[in-house]
């Protein structure tokens, strides 16, 4: 990693943080090494496990990069079941209508390194997928992932290289799934203000914004 150039790069480009880790080295005298069963859990393919994990989770975060390395985390949500398995290697995530900003497949078309994380509600554990992806748009593929009447126009096609199951530890830590924790709906950010502010343009208001929202929820989620 110490001869990594984006490395050496971010290492020079701030001098906020006085005492950056260097190497695996040093993370490892910070942190230690992993026991038998984390250094063993790792599979190469969607066995039977992964794929019924995978058919109960309405909800998955993708990881990608550009070719520079810059990276972009997105979430993708739908009834579960809706990420088709083909067999042990392969999956197709549809692509729904957002908000044109393509930000996760202009990334796959620079570098097809691919994270994917499942989610189940009420269950800790997540499930971790690494591979290779391409933006897809067979034709067969695609009628499979209908949805609400609407077939997506691409998808996301990726080659399974790793999978495991990822602790709960950050789940319990936070208490995501306590309903009794959660915060009240009136002590929460607004949306509408906020991207209001971030645009910061005359004709953009919280209300323009709101309204804008409340329309691409109503008619354009597929």
């Amino acid at each position: 990693m110490e001869n990594n150039p984006l490395h050496i790069q971010l290492q020079k480009s701030s001098n906020v943080f006085k005492q950056p880790v260097g190497s695996e080295k040093e993370l490892r005298e910070l942190f230690g090494y992993p026991g038998e069963l984390v250094q063993r859990k790792q599979i190469g393919r969607l066995d039977n496990h992964c794929r019924h994990f995978i058919s109960l989770s309405p909800m998955l975060f993708i990881s990608t990069a550009d070719r520079s390395g810059a990276c972009d985390v997105s979430p993708r949500g739908d009834a579960a079941g809706f990420v088709h398995i083909i067999d042990d290697r392969h999956l197709v995530i549809p692509e729904r209508p957002g908000n044109r900003r393509l930000d996760t497949l202009r990334n796959l078309l620079e570098n097809p390194n691919i994270g994917i994380q499942f989610v189940i509600p009420n269950l800790e554990e997540t499930l971790r997928v690494n591979g290779r992806a391409w933006v897809v748009k067979d034709e067969e593929l695609m009628m499979r992932m209908e949805a609400h009447g609407k077939r997506p126009v691409a998808g996301i096609g990726v080659e399974v290289k790793e999978c495991f199951i990822h602790c709960a530890k950050a789940f319990k830590r936070s208490q995501l799934w306590t309903p009794g924790l959660w915060q009240e709906k009136k002590g929460l950010p607004s949306i509408p203000r906020m991207l209001a502010d971030h645009v910061n343009a005359d004709n953009v208001t919280e209300e323009t914004v709101a309204n804008a929202l409340k329309e691409s929820y109503e008619k354009r989620l597929y």
